[in-house]
């Protein structure tokens, strides 16, 4: 439904554009998708609830007031969102140059709280947005219900129960196929309902790792693209403590299926017999020839497949291998993609041989 209650005129005889309007305006739920400000063909939607006021003098709009989204889909392959966004906001718009500004505005979800500011245009086919949005210290747990509007699904039985989460994103396109870049943190959160041990029992190296039903996440900070047809994490950069750190970056596509690829940096003190951790490295050390003492900066690669809701840890054989001996030999754990790498001597006859050794335990061909 749509309600306009006010005064127009004295009519603009010339342009009818510059006619006056005072007015009160109201919307109620407006369908984003079969209107086309969204993509229906990608599985998109939402609806709007709005309550404004409109004044319009020689060619200047400017429009004060509300705006609630509920049942957000933003991302093909996510699942409507089950709490609504409110956007308190005050637009400034050119009806001859058919662009406006948003002033600065303030975007809800719960108690958390983001700034909105930017630009935006209005052709004949439709608006183009440049917004900033700008969230600092928001509460975790009152974002976790709209995360599957944007494709992010909690692991089955898990849920976001402590922490704070920092933006800072940038909105650009048309409405029907806006592009999110920027990067996001995620501090001091607690993962309720999720044993990160058992998830990695798959990895070698890393069986035998404690994190009971709630794992603790010290800090996670990434890049993001956030597209109608899914999702992207560059720069990817965890702080778990019963683990370590972890590096990497990947996908979330339209089906919600992940492909990450990632290497865990472990705290762990390489010879003490009883880490799994410290079996790997001895036996890299009885491999080589080593002493078997690096303390900390194992690098273990490794990829997340599955999906947000069941995610798999899937060893990287050939990256461990090569990895762990590195760590072993060179007291230096391997890097991510992308990051400085640091010269190695070149591999003695010994050396040489326990990589040809390792290589037959894990079943690969030799380098």
């Amino acid at each position: 439904t749509f309600k306009l209650d006010g005064t127009v005129g004295p009519v603009d005889q010339a342009d009818a554009v510059l006619t006056p309007v005072h007015a009160k305006l109201t919307i109620a739920s407006l369908n984003l998708a079969s209107t086309g400000f969204l993509d229906p063909s990608a599985g998109l939607g939402g609806l709007l609830d709005l309550n404004a006021t409109l004044a319009s003098e020689k060619g200047e709009a400017q429009t004060k007031g509300s705006a609630k989204l509920s049942k957000a889909l933003l991302i093909a392959g996510g699942a409507p969102a089950t709490v609504p966004v409110d956007v308190d906001f005050n637009t400034k718009y050119n009806l001859l140059k058919n662009s406006g500004v948003l002033e600065p505005s303030t975007l809800k979800i719960g108690a958390a709280a983001a700034h909105l500011s930017g630009t935006f245009e209005v052709p004949t086919d439709g608006a183009i947005l440049h917004i900033k949005v700008e969230g600092k210290d928001m509460p975790a747990k009152d974002l976790q219900a709209f995360l599957p509007a944007l494709g992010i699904h909690m692991p089955t039985g898990a849920s976001l129960q402590a922490g704070t989460l920092s933006t800072n994103l940038e909105l650009a396109g048309p409405t029907n196929k806006v592009v999110t870049t920027g990067n996001v943190g995620l501090y001091a959160a607690k993962l309720a309902g999720f044993d990160l041990g058992s998830k990695l029992s798959a990895i070698s190296a890393l069986t035998g790792v404690k994190s009971g039903s709630d794992l603790v996440i010290e800090k996670l900070t990434s890049n993001l693209r956030m597209a109608p047809d899914g999702l992207k994490a560059d720069n990817f950069d965890a702080v778990v403590p019963v683990i370590g750190s972890m590096v990497g970056g990947g996908t979330i596509d339209s089906k919600n299926e992940l492909d990450f690829k990632m290497a865990a940096t472990l705290t762990d003190v390489i010879g003490n017999a009883a880490s799994p951790v410290s079996s790997a490295g001895a036996l890299l050390g009885k491999l080589t020839g080593g002493a078997g003492g690096c303390k900390q900066g194992t690098t273990v690669p490794f990829q997340i497949k599955g999906t947000t809701k069941d995610p798999k840890f899937i060893p990287d054989v050939g990256g461990l291998a090569a990895g762990m001996l590195k760590s072993q030999l060179g007291c230096v754990g391997s890097v991510a993609s992308g990051a400085e790498k640091t010269p190695q001597k070149a591999a003695s006859p010994l050396e040489q041989l326990g990589t040809s050794a390792l290589g037959g335990l894990l079943k690969k061909k030799k380098p």
